[in-house]
């Protein structure tokens, strides 16, 4: 016994970042419902886009954040040690 492939499943899309974020900037202009029509693609996809890149824009906020704490913290170490150095240098 053989198996038949299935001939209704077609071949995902593959986009490219380009296409997606022109895509997605007219979305914000025209309408997420609209921009799918005239693109042929399924509005949960451009939706999806969205959600995508908001995370991917936040991921970037909040490791910007993090190297912002971390060089603060290596500041305020190096003048603790700076600190402790000089007091150990004063007279007992």
């Amino acid at each position: 016994m053989s198996r038949k492939k299935s001939e209704g499943k077609t071949e995902r899309k593959r986009f490219s970042a380009e296409f997606k974020h022109q895509a997605l900037l007219r979305a914000v202009r025209d309408g997420v419902p609209a921009v799918a029509r005239d693109l042929g693609l399924e509005p949960a996809q451009l939706y999806a886009w969205r959600a995508k890149a908001q995370q991917q824009g936040e991921d970037a906020e909040t490791q910007r954040l993090q190297q912002s704490e971390t060089a603060r913290l290596k500041r305020e170490v190096a003048r603790s040690v700076r600190w402790r150095a000089w007091r150990r240098k004063l007279p007992s």
